[in-house]
């Protein structure tokens, strides 16, 4: 690959900050239950199988920044640093994680079914690791001492089943789109 083919073009900006969009509008929606939860994950996903690893990875960042600024993006309309250095700003950052494994695994073992699955799972892991790593430590430096228990049983357990349905939705979305504007596609080949 030259040079000028790892260029990002006005288009993969484009859809670069759709996507970014796309994940914002999907934070703020949440469906309510017993633990309620966000369409985040979704979209997080959805724009790693749609666009690829590298332009996938960087709607994230872009998110994640427009966030940071002070955008009221993340769920709950919240925004600013300190919900990124908050308990549950982990699992935002987190997020990064899932994209370069999913950049990784594409790039090694090509767009097929099992390995956008395998990715997305292995990220959703990663991220899992990131953020209960970091609500531990934020937890303990303002709340007092949290064990892995306690602490995946507030973060990660309740959130493991709908995660999973919001992953698998994210595959199957990304599959029926990309036929639709490729037919043929199996997946997305864009080489990014």
């Amino acid at each position: 690959m030259n040079k000028e083919q790892k260029k990002l073009t006005v288009k993969d900006m484009a859809y670069i900050g759709l996507m970014a969009a796309v994940i914002a509008v999907c934070s703020m929606i949440t469906i309510p239950g017993t633990v309620p939860f966000t369409l985040q994950t979704f979209a997080v996903f959805a724009s790693l199988g749609l666009l690829g690893g590298k332009r996938g990875t960087l709607s994230v960042i872009v998110y994640i920044l427009l966030g940071a600024v002070g955008l009221p993006v993340f769920a709950g309309f919240k925004g600013g640093l300190g919900v990124l250095f908050g308990m549950t700003g982990g699992y935002i950052i987190g997020f990064v994680a899932s994209g370069l494994i999913y950049c990784a695994f594409t790039a090694l073992w090509g767009n097929k079914l099992p390995v956008t699955v395998g990715a997305m799972l292995t990220g959703l892991i990663a991220c899992y690791a990131i953020g209960t790593a970091w609500f531990m430590v934020v937890y303990s430096g303002t709340k007092g001492s949290i064990d892995l228990m306690g602490a995946l049983g507030m973060c990660v357990f309740p959130f493991v089943i709908p995660d999973l349905v919001k992953t698998a939705l994210a595959v199957v979305f990304d599959r029926l789109l990309l036929r639709r504007i490729d037919p043929g596609s199996t997946g997305n080949t864009a080489a990014a």
